[in-house]
């Protein structure tokens, strides 16, 4: 896995090949992520399945990613990471014939548990702890933070392309006559056509070099990376209020938006979600990681809150547009940082065990938001999720403000 790093600073020209690849391929898959994680409630709300199985089925497809990502992160330091990448990729194609194919909830929600599918609007797959490991090392220390936020700016970039491609939906079906259950299955098609597309670039990716300290299971990171791990998951059972195909389909139901609507405003949100990324790299350097992820996270989560009790439409895509430039400053500072305060051998199984439990907490919280969403007409998932989080954000500056990474030590 290992690659010896470069220097100079972070920018597509001097981080070598394998950033390159890797920012590319997390790129490509976010585009399918974008326009499936609109088209899985349209999807289900079409073929008859309230908000309470949506919410089932997206708690499934989170805990099988979760399931999946634990069991790689724990043979880490033995799996060939590009085989390992390659094989996933081929899992993403058989998801997305799946559920092409699939009319039934039950089905459906096995695939969901077994695939890669992501509803959530994040990366919550097996695919981010090989991925997040092999760039810290082909990443030098001062840039860390910002590669991680090119890696964020990538992904978000094309998630809000993919987002915007669900314009073509209604459009489509008009000049075709077919159902939009038959448009959307075709669109599973191409997410699954995706996945081919991303072991193309994964096929390049370098072999490892030969070093003297290969990864290995953790060791003394131990207590360090499992209080991260718990106060990550209590930001993803927060964050699990907050699925994006669940704020979908209360905007679907609440305020009647179209899906190309919905489509572009999710588009410009993750436009905004992508580009402020990058400010995290500076804000760190100024503020301090653990400054970083606290105090931008803290407004986001009050703008999700208030977004419940907004009087119309207008007032809620506002405060969702704010929340978007700042809800997700924090995503490169916790990787950078938490791949900082372990030893590079124990990184692999890091990402694995901190994602993990976020990946287990954030599939317990879709399926209560889909039934508080179909049993009261207040958005009370909001206002819930915010809170966690919040909660969250003052425990991890409270446990963790004077553990400094190694650029932070002077």
């Amino acid at each position: 896995m290992c690659v010896p790093p470069p220097s100079g600073r972070a920018n597509l020209r001097s981080m070598g090949n394998a950033a390159k690849i890797l920012i590319s391929a997390r790129a490509v898959r976010a585009f399918g992520d974008g326009f499936t994680v609109l088209l899985l409630p349209a999807y289900l709300n079409a073929l008859g399945f309230g908000p309470a199985k949506v919410g089932v089925l997206t708690a499934a497809t989170l805990l099988g990613s979760a399931v999946m990502t634990l069991g790689v992160s724990q043979l880490a330091h033995r799996l060939d990471v590009r085989r390992t990448l390659l094989a996933a990729c081929v899992l993403m194609l058989a998801t997305g014939l799946a559920f092409s194919q699939l009319r039934q909830f039950w089905p459906l929600a096995l695939v969901g548990f077994l695939g890669t599918l992501n509803p959530s609007g994040g990366d919550v797959s097996l695919f981010l702890p090989l991925e997040q490991a092999m760039l810290a090392q082909v990443s030098p220390i001062d840039q860390r933070t910002a590669v991680f936020g090119r890696y964020g700016l990538a992904a978000g970039l094309a998630s809000a392309a993919g987002a915007l491609s669900t314009g073509l939906i209604e459009p489509l079906r008009a000049t075709i006559g077919a159902s939009l259950p038959t448009v959307i299955q075709g669109a599973f098609v191409i997410y699954g056509l995706i996945g081919i597309a991303a072991a193309a670039l994964y096929v390049n990716l370098p072999k490892p070099a030969p070093v003297d300290t290969p990864p290995q299971p953790l060791g003394p990171s131990r207590r360090r990376v499992y209080a991260l791990a718990a106060l990550f998951s209590l930001d993803s059972f927060g964050g699990g209020f907050f699925a994006q195909s669940l704020i979908a389909l209360w905007l679907f139901a609440r305020f009647d938006l179209s899906i190309g609507a919905a489509g572009a405003f999710f588009f410009w949100t993750g436009l905004l979600t992508a580009v402020s990324q990058l400010a995290s790299a500076p804000v760190a350097r100024r503020f301090g990681l653990i400054n970083t992820m606290v105090f931008t996270h803290i407004p986001a989560n009050l703008c999700a809150a208030a977004a419940a009790f907004a009087p119309n439409l207008g007032v809620v895509l506002a405060l969702f547009t704010v929340r978007s430039l700042l809800q997700s400053m924090d995503v490169p500072a916790r990787t950078s940082y938490v791949m900082a305060v372990v030893t590079p051998p124990e990184r692999p199984a890091a990402v694995g065990l901190t994602n993990v439990p976020r990946s287990l907490a954030a599939a317990a919280s879709p399926a209560m938001a889909g039934m508080l969403y179909a049993g009261s007409a207040f958005a009370w998932p909001l206002v819930i999720g915010g809170a966690l989080k919040i909660v969250y954000d003052l425990m991890l500056l409270a446990m963790f403000r004077r553990v400094k990474p190694p650029e932070e030590q002077g």
